[in-house]
Parts: C-alpha cells; sequence; structure tokens
C-alpha cells in the first residue's frame, strides 16, 4: 500500500472537547423538535399504548448504541461508524456509510433552518422567513469554523436548556398528575385507560413505531466527536453507558406525563403539540409561546450539530482517501473548513429549494429522500460490529473495555428488527414514497461506493497516517 502524506502535513483535528461537552453533545443528540412537537401525533393515533413504541424503541436504539460504543471506545475517532465499516467490509461500505450520512444531515440542516425561519418570523414578522433562514445558517456556519471548542460550548448551552426545559416539564407534569397544582385535577387512570390502553387498536401502535424510531436517532453523534475530545474512551463510555437512563426519563417519562394527563382524542396534541396541550392544561401563560421558544432552542441545536457531524464525517472520507483531497485540509486552529463550507452549501441549498424555485417539489423530495437513512446507516453500524467481533481474536475480545451485550444473539436480534422497521414502512402507505426515495439515495451511495473502491484498486491506494 503506498503511503502518501496527508492533506496538511502537520495539523490534524485538534482533543479540546471537554468531557462536559461532549456529554451533552450526547444527550442533545437524541432531543430534537420531534420531542416537544412532533410526538403529539403518534399520541393521537395510538393512544397511551404509544408508551410501548416508546420503550421497545428505546431499547432497540440503547442496543445500536452499546454496539456502537463497542467500537468507538476501542478506536475513537471523527469518521466513527463510516470508518469501522470500511474497515469491515472494504472502502465501498465506508463510502457508501459516509455519504448517506452526510446527505441525510445536508439536507437536515437546510430543514431545521427552515424550521428555526418559521418560528423567528412568527414572533418577528419584520423579517422574512428566507432571511431569518440564511442569517441562521451563515451564523452557525461562522460558530462551526471559529473553532471545534466554539461548538461545543454553543451546544453545551442549547443541549442544558433543552434538559431543564424537560426536567422541569416532568415536575410539573408529576405535580398535576398528584393533584398538588392549584386549579388542576389529578387525573387519575382515566385518560389512560378511559378509552382503552389502545383505543385504536395495535396496528398504529406499530405505525408509531416507524415515527419514534426517528425521533430518536442522532444519539450516534458522540462517537463521531470523540476524535476531538480530551479524553475519548473515558467520554464516550460514560455516554453510551447512560444513554438507556435520558432516553427513558426524557422521552419514556415525557410521554407518560402526557398521555395521563391529556386525552388521546384531544385536538391540541396535533394543533399544537403535546407539551404545549399540557402546559395549557395547567394553565402556564403564553404556553404555545415557551413551548416554541423550546422547540426553537431544539432546532437550532440539531442545525449546529449536523453542522459538525456531517463537515466531521466528510473530513474523515477524505482522509481515508474516498472524497477530493482539498475536503480534509484543515487551518492552523485545527478546523476542516472545506469540509464545512461544503456541509454549508449543501445546506443552503435545500433552504433555496424551499424559498426560491417555482414549487416545493424538489424540498419535499430531498427531505422524503433521507426518512429511510436513518435505518439504513443503524444497520450498517450493527453489522460492522458483528463482522469485526468475529474476526477479533480471543485475547483482543478480552481487552475490549466495552462490550456488546449477548454477543452474537443480540446482535442479530438488532439487524432483524431494523430489517422489520423497513418492511413496516413498505406497508405503511404514508411511508412508503419516502421508503423508494430513501432506496434510491441507498442505491446511488452503494454505486458510488462499488466504483471508488474499483477505482482505488485499479490505480494507487492511498492511506493517510493520523
Amino acid at each position: 500500500m503506498t503511503q502518501e502524506s496527508p492533506p496538511s502535513t502537520s495539523q490534524n483535528l485538534r482533543p479540546v472537547l471537554a468531557n462536559r461537552q461532549l456529554g451533552m453533545i450526547a444527550i442533545g443528540g437524541v432531543i430534537g423538535a420531534g420531542l416537544f412537537v412532533g410526538s403529539g401525533t403518534a399520541i393521537a393515533s395510538a393512544g397511551p399504548a404509544v408508551l410501548v413504541a416508546y420503550i421497545g424503541i428505546a431499547l432497540l436504539v440503547v442496543l445500536i448504541m452499546r454496539m456502537l460504543a463497542e467500537l468507538a471506545v476501542a478506536s475513537p475517532e471523527s469518521g466513527s461508524f463510516a470508518t469501522y465499516a470500511s474497515r469491515a467490509f472494504g472502502p465501498w461500505c465506508g463510502v457508501t456509510v459516509s455519504s448517506l450520512y452526510t446527505y441525510q444531515w445536508t439536507v437536515v440542516i437546510g430543514f431545521e433552518a427552515t424550521a428555526g425561519a418559521q418560528i423567528i418570523h412568527k414572533y418577528v414578522p419584520g423579517i422574512q422567513p428566507w432571511v431569518a433562514a440564511l442569517v441562521v445558517m451563515v451564523a452557525f456556519t461562522i460558530t462551526n469554523l471559529i473553532s471545534v471548542r466554539a461548538f461545543g460550548e454553543f451546544e453545551f448551552w442549547f443541549a442544558l436548556i433543552k434538559v431543564l426545559a424537560i426536567c422541569l416539564f416532568l415536575v410539573v407534569g408529576v405535580l398535576a398528575i398528584m393533584g398538588l397544582l392549584p386549579g388542576v385535577e389529578a387525573p387519575g387512570t382515566h385518560n389512560l385507560l378511559g378509552q382503552g390502553f389502545a383505543p385504536h387498536g395495535w396496528q398504529p401502535v406499530w405505525l408509531a413505531c416507524l415515527v419514534v424510531f426517528f425521533s430518536y436517532l442522532g444519539a450516534e453523534t458522540v462517537t463521531i466527536a470523540a476524535g476531538e475530545a480530551q479524553n475519548p474512551k473515558q467520554a464516550v463510555r460514560r455516554a453510551m453507558r447512560s444513554i438507556i437512563l435520558r432516553l427513558i426519563t426524557f422521552y419514556v417519562g415525557s410521554v407518560a406525563v402526557v398521555v395521563t394527563l391529556i386525552s388521546p382524542g384531544d385536538a391540541a396534541l396535533e394543533e399544537n403539540g403535546p407539551y404545549a396541550a399540557v402546559l395549557a392544561l395547567i394553565g402556564l401563560p403564553h404556553a404555545t409561546a415557551v413551548v416554541n421558544i423550546i422547540v426553537l432552542t431544539a432546532v437550532l441545536s440539531m442545525l449546529n450539530s449536523g453542522m459538525y457531524s456531517a463537515s466531521r464525517m466528510m473530513f474523515a472520507a477524505a482522509r481515508r482517501g474516498e472524497l477530493p483531497r482539498k475536503l480534509g485540509l484543515i487551518n492552523g486552529r485545527g478546523v476542516p473548513v472545506p469540509a464545512i463550507l461544503a456541509v454549508a452549501a449543501c445546506g443552503i441549498f435545500t433552504v433555496s429549494a424551499n424559498y426560491f424555485f417555482p414549487t416545493d417539489v424538489v424540498f419535499i423530495t430531498l427531505l422524503q429522500s433521507t426518512g429511510a437513512i436513518g435505518v439504513v446507516v443503524y444497520f450498517f453500524i450493527a453489522a460492522t460490529q458483528l463482522r469485526t467481533r468475529q474476526r477479533m481474536t480471543s485475547d483482543s475480545v478480552k481487552a475490549l473495555q466495552v462490550r456488546m451485550w449477548g454477543f452474537p444473539g443480540l446482535s442479530v436480534l438488532v439487524l432483524l428488527m431494523l430489517i422489520g422497521i423497513v418492511v413496516g414502512l413498505a406497508f405503511d402507505p404514508g411511508s412508503q414514497k419516502s421508503l423508494v426515495l430513501s432506496g434510491a439515495a441507498t442505491a446511488v451511495a452503494l454505486i458510488a461506493g462499488l466504483v471508488s473502491q474499483r477505482r482505488t484498486r485499479g490505480g494507487r491506494t492511498r492511506c493517510w497516517t493520523r
């Protein structure tokens, strides 16, 4: 194998993220606007039985993150699961995974900027939505360009705001359930069982599992940030070990409060979102405005996190020789400027597709084409862990600081469950178009990976040392 110098001969990503920042990045990664707003649709359709979906999918995500933790703690780096996939199956797999993950985030970045702009425009009508979206994109591009420390600090405070908001919501909700809030009667089990635990049957619960799964995406971000952490192995190990507590507390806890206090037939669940519905019930003034501020924080946090994750994935792919060499360049502060600018440009294109194209077909198609990519990426993570462990010697397995539980049985079960989610999408009329478009995007990424591997083998194999 021919060795070449890395794109920047003296600079590499710098380990500057503190444990507190990495911990909040892990928390922020799984708390998006879906919890505050999107969960209302799932609750309204499935009723209190939606708790089964939230608990079941939480356990699945915990298993996937445990598999990823085994890989990441053994080798923490910015390329994360794409790098591990390349090692396990070959360069084609690394190209496929990094391309899909980067594509997903670049589209999501534009969507988050658009969603944030709509909230800003609602309260500041003088600012046009496209101007607000552009300002948001530029602001967070600059934040990411300044330094990784700036990104980490912004994400720390954004995540902290979300965590505090959820904790206050849980406290107030529990007090309301116990009848300890003035003017709020204790609901007992009326809303939970009055119309039946699963008032519309169990099929809506299964379909809710698909919605819930996508709301949990983002937990993997911490393993990408590990490449720039001060104590990567320790930080990733702590973050992944606490993920089950975070998911159960924030998601399952919040939804349990909502279904206990609000009837699943209440129109406010879908109109205003579950958080706003509960806060209005207990008499909080301007409940919708309060939730909108929290949602704006969640949106901006996801945008910030997405720009970081996509740029580091792109940077790592360039360092492996899978993307143009310039995308692997770093400035004197250890910031991969070309990769960040490339991600920002893609995000701005998505925003433009919404505001400046003749119709919204392009924007909607882009969003739908990313619908199932998260499932595909998680499938590759699970397959990579299974393949990597199978290749290890017994001594190497014993040396692992974090190991997947119940290997190989649980690893195979995860793969089967992810396949089941795809099957569920195929039978859900509302998800079929998104599944087809996501399948097309996956096929393009797979072909790109195979072509890239063939060209690399046909010419000179590049390997940049770290």
